[in-house]
């Protein structure tokens, strides 16, 4: 699809769009089967105001794509969040140029900050590995709570309280402004990967869905038995 769109760091005229942004969030996240932290219009209406968000727009004025910046840790930590591109201009390279922009405001306005992110998608650690971001153990991610509460929307939730928020599907990248390798650098090592990482993807879902199923049968012959002993002494 060629198309010429506009990313733009939002601000306090795009509040009107925050209602068609958390609606179509809700809907990708319900497609790809994972949760995202949710948030209000009124949350996304904020960081617009604040100027910590993006958003583009396609030739036509329609909107395409959106991404915030949130803070963790007292700002030692910041995370690029609820990156969303509009179903229409999926794969065209939008969430490229918007993860671009939000890389740039993030340093303009946190330039001290560790810049972090979770996937489970390659195409999002390519574009992560294109702006400097590095893969990393949770270990190195913030350990503020309100973040990780956030994951409470995801269904694969009770799978990272399971490792103790040590693992998880999601594949943590981090950018550290004082000490990092140059793009050129960690897109090569990611290129030099690539297979790997795919791999490593399919076996961390397959694992984790296993224990996930495991759970979730626990779960069930725990309330049959409850239901048994219940009707029995009765």
């Amino acid at each position: 699809m060629d198309q010429t769109f506009k990313v733009l760091v939002a601000n306090i005229t795009h509040v009107g769009f925050a209602d068609e942004i958390c609606k179509e969030m809700e809907e990708s996240a319900k497609a790809r089967g994972t949760g995202i932290a949710k948030r209000s219009p009124a949350y996304l209406q904020q960081k617009m105001q604040e100027g910590k968000a993006v958003i583009a727009f396609a030739p036509d004025g329609k909107w395409a794509g959106f991404c915030y910046i949130e803070s963790w840790g007292h700002g030692e930590y910041v995370a690029n969040s609820g990156l969303i591109v509009a179903p229409l201009y999926r794969k065209s390279g939008l969430a490229r140029l918007i993860k671009k922009k939000i890389f740039d405001l993030s340093r303009a306005t946190y330039p001290n900050s560790k810049i972090f992110g979770l996937t489970t998608g390659l195409a999002v650690m390519k574009i992560n590995s294109e702006l400097g971001y590095e893969p990393v153990t949770y270990s190195e991610l913030t350990q503020d709570d309100a973040f990780w509460q956030g994951c409470k929307s995801c269904i694969n939730y009770d799978i990272l309280m399971s490792k103790d928020r040590k693992n998880c599907l999601c594949t943590g990248m981090l950018y550290d402004p004082k000490d990092h390798y140059e793009p050129a650098k960690t897109l090569s090592e990611f290129k030099k990967k690539e297979k790997i990482y795919e791999r490593l993807l399919r076996f961390k879902q397959g694992r984790f869905l296993k224990i996930l199923k495991r759970n979730n049968l626990i779960i069930v012959l725990s309330g049959f038995f409850a239901w048994l002993l219940i009707h029995h002494n009765h």
